[in-house]
């Protein structure tokens, strides 16, 4: 085995991400191994700077599905470089200035309510009754749309 091919554990031990979570990225075309004659996994070692690039994408809030297109979009589906992920972190500020707000609401309502639309807390300063909120969406809409 060539020296720069690394196998899933060893990718695993030098990203901290679990094998588990590497053969999820793989199906979804985020990283991309070959395979020895026993059908064993081996990545190149450039594969390290994408699961970096993945890890610090998805902890920041960005979906998986966004990180995959930004991956294809580069050149032969190459490594990200600094100037790549400058560009496609620029692009992404939208969402996370979307991210950070609705975290502050999170922050300065948490003791109160989460906004969840629940009907049984009597002392809800934001109490749903008779369910209005529903015609507003699914989920804590009172928490996640936008002030």
């Amino acid at each position: 085995m060539p020296a720069e091919l690394l196998t899933i554990g060893e990718l695993s031990a030098r990203s901290g991400v679990a094998p588990s979570a590497l053969r999820f990225y793989e199906k979804l075309g985020l990283i991309h191994a070959t395979r020895t004659s026993g059908n064993q996994r081996r990545y190149e070692r450039t594969e390290l700077r994408r699961v970096a690039f993945i890890r610090i994408s998805a902890q920041v809030g960005i979906p998986l599905e966004t990180i995959r297109d930004a991956l294809a979009s580069l050149p032969a589906n190459r490594t990200p470089t600094k100037a790549d992920w400058a560009r496609l972190s620029s692009s992404w500020r939208g969402h996370l200035d979307e991210q950070i707000a609705l975290l502050g609401r999170l922050r300065d309502t948490l003791t109160d309510c989460i906004g969840c639309g629940c009907l049984s807390l009597k002392s809800c300063s934001l109490a749903n009754h008779a369910d209005r909120l529903a015609t507003r969406g699914p989920g804590p809409v009172i928490l996640t749309e936008p002030s």
